[in-house]
């Protein structure tokens, strides 16, 4: 059996070494997103919890909707804008934002300020989840081995 900390700081935790999952024509416009994938760290597997710092000009992700999976943010510092189906909502330090899994309702943050953004992205880990981006070219499955699967949205596997 694998041996997890009881504690750690999260900022020491090093940020995700491939930046994004996407495919590269697309990785392009979350910026220079950083995320630290804090409970893999603590072995979890029911749900997912990543610090996430987005610097000037930096997105959370493409503008997307679960079908299974519920996501949840708490804004830690920075004013990040909300963008989702209804338009745009600004966000300060301790705001938080759900998600809902098969609402259909796109979301995604972006930092358009001058300091950095800095929350809690928290998420489950719904098998057979899939993802659809409206502003993409973009289809996504969770595989059952846990890794997203990508298509164009005519099914074309990238």
């Amino acid at each position: 059996m694998a041996e997890y900390p009881i504690a750690l700081t999260a900022l020491e935790v090093p940020p995700r070494a491939q930046a994004s999952s996407y495919p590269p024509d697309l990785a392009a416009k979350i910026g220079g997103r950083e995320k630290r994938v804090l409970g893999d760290r603590f072995g979890l597997r029911n749900f997912g919890v990543n610090l996430t710092r987005l610097p000037p000009g930096a997105a959370s992700a493409l503008r997307h909707a679960h079908g299974a999976q519920d996501e949840f943010v708490y804004v830690l510092q920075g004013h990040p804008v909300l963008l989702t189906d209804a338009g745009e909502t600004p966000l300060a330090p301790g705001m938080c934002a759900g998600f809902r899994a098969g609402t259909g309702d796109a979301h995604r943050l972006e930092n358009r300020n001058a300091e950095d953004v800095l929350y809690l992205e928290i998420g489950d880990r719904s098998p057979g989840d899939s993802v659809v981006y409206p502003d993409d070219d973009l289809a996504a499955m969770l595989g059952p081995d846990g890794k997203w699967r990508y298509s164009r949205k005519d099914g074309t596997p990238l």
